[in-house]
């Protein structure tokens, strides 16, 4: 199970923190991320941590402002967001792939005003 938090309403140029806490397996041996989902679009990759040598990807539009870290003694991964935009508001979605098997948590959504 995956349980994301941290969403809110943020104003442009602001920060926020994501954190996502798995039960049941351990995010030290498998990929772990976020995706988001903005309204009328479709759901997206954000920003992840690769399996094995925890490598960490981004969506180029996030570089430089957003950075995904995972505490594994607590099994928790977390999202820093900072300088926002209005672009980034959407529904973020914790994400894990373990044993070639999708996992998703529900989403928590970040509104970022102007």
């Amino acid at each position: 199970q995956l349980q994301a938090s941290g969403g809110g309403l943020v104003q442009a140029g602001g920060s926020l923190r994501l954190s996502c806490v798995a039960s049941g397996f351990s995010f030290d041996d498998y990929a772990i991320g976020w995706f988001r989902q903005a309204p009328g679009k479709e759901r997206e990759g954000v920003s992840c941590i690769a399996r094995g040598d925890h490598s960490t990807n981004y969506k180029d539009s996030v570089k430089g402002r957003f950075t995904i870290s995972s505490d594994n003694a607590k099994n928790t991964v977390y999202l820093q967001m900072t300088r926002v935009k209005l672009e980034d508001t959407a529904v973020y979605y914790c994400w894990a792939r373990v044993d070639g098997t999708d996992y998703w948590g529900k989403g928590t959504l970040v509104t970022v005003s102007s």
